[in-house]
């Protein structure tokens, strides 16, 4: 059997399980009364299933553990040991709300388990800032630093519908391409598990009208847990520039694909800082709240920002030989750019409506539609 149909078969037995399971869930759910009801948080105008997160998490463990023999990666065990103890403080959180601590302490339990037992870590920071090589305390720190930071990206990204699921499968899919074209067959198989059992919540997540579900921090944080092993291993895979289908600059690649959970959390973070509140607290500054205030639906918002992180991502790739410096300056003016460019539409607007009589006679009823305030 090629690996090629090895990996579409996985790909394809995650994909079933998570179409399967969630309808199961969202029963579950009712019968329970688990739901996400609406509030200042909340993407929700009724109350909604959550927990869709099981799904993605059964049917990724599942098919990874089960397509993975026979291919030498004794890893594997400690990144599904780390992953359930992800998803069970997020099933926790999901159910009785856990303190932003207690949710860090375990995230960084999950990460010592990925560096120390698993050996998955950044030994090598290919040029950036002029270093290569690094030492093993640096090397843990930038680890565990990185890691944290793309589980809770991934996390403040889920409030709209699609969104953190839609950029899950892209980065998947895009990495696991790259893994398999150069031979690196268990990581592929990792990331289309994953594509897979996130892109079967996705369908029910967009699309499903009695089924409709929500991932919560069960999926959030794990989908985010997950991509950030892969990432590691991309970066890792390419220190050796010898090898077919090496990509250079490959740390402002990584950070390219997946620009918009992380820039978006780094930009709204530090606004909060700025206006003296926690950098926790839910606000309507994410890019996503603004495409909303635009007037975009929720699917809207999530295909726009999906098709210009894909563009994006294929520019950088292209453009991957020009050097780390150059590369970075680009995501620089081009991410300025997108991210301004709504707040700039609704000051304008606002603005019209400010100092225009008859424009305040029209679009205060346009002005009033429902608009959620989610995280």
């Amino acid at each position: 059997m090629s690996i090629l149909i090895q990996i579409i078969i996985c790909f394809v037995m995650a994909l079933s399980i998570s179409l399967y399971a969630v309808p199961i869930i969202v029963r579950i759910d009712h019968s329970l009364k688990l739901f996400d009801k609406p509030n200042g948080r909340s993407s929700a105008f009724k109350p909604v299933p959550t927990l869709g997160g099981i799904a993605i998490f059964f049917s990724f463990t599942f098919v990874s553990a089960l397509c993975i023999t026979g291919y030498d990666m004794p890893e594997l065990i400690y990144i599904i040991a780390a992953t359930m103890l992800i998803f069970f403080v997020g099933l926790k959180d999901d159910l009785v709300d856990l303190s932003p601590r207690k949710k860090l302490l375990i995230e960084i339990i999950a990460t010592c388990i990925i560096i120390f037992l698993a050996q998955i870590r950044f030994t090598n920071l290919h040029g950036l800032m002029g270093i290569t090589e690094i030492g093993f305390v640096p090397s843990v720190i930038i680890t565990a630093f990185v890691i944290i930071v793309i589980i809770n990206a991934f996390n403040l990204t889920d409030g709209i519908d699609g969104l953190a699921s839609s950029l899950g499968i892209m980065t998947s899919a895009i990495l696991g391409s790259w893994f398999l074209i150069s031979g690196h067959t268990g990581d592929a198989i990792i990331s289309f598990s994953l594509t897979g059992a996130v892109g079967g919540f996705f369908y029910y997540n967009v699309y499903g009208k009695d089924n409709k579900i929500f991932m919560g921090d069960t999926g959030s944080l794990v989908l985010g847990f997950i991509i950030a092993i892969l990432i590691i291993r991309f970066n890792e895979y390419n220190i050796d520039q010898t090898q077919p289908f090496a990509v250079q600059s490959v740390p402002v690649i990584s950070f390219g694909i997946i620009s918009y959970p992380l820039i978006d959390t780094i930009r709204v973070m530090i606004i909060r800082i700025l206006n003296r509140r926690s950098p926790f607290r839910a606000d309507r500054n994410h890019l996503h709240h603004r495409l909303l205030t635009l007037g975009f639906t929720h699917k809207k918002a999530t295909f726009t920002i999906l098709i210009i992180n894909i563009a994006f991502v294929g520019l950088l790739l292209t453009l991957h030989q020009i050097g780390i410096l150059r590369l970075t300056a680009y995501i620089v003016f081009v991410s300025s750019i997108l991210f301004m460019a709504p707040a700039y539409i609704i000051h304008r607007r606002n603005l019209i409506k400010k100092n225009d009589p008859v424009q305040q006679l029209v679009i205060p009823g346009f002005m009033q539609q429902r608009v959620p305030a989610e995280e």
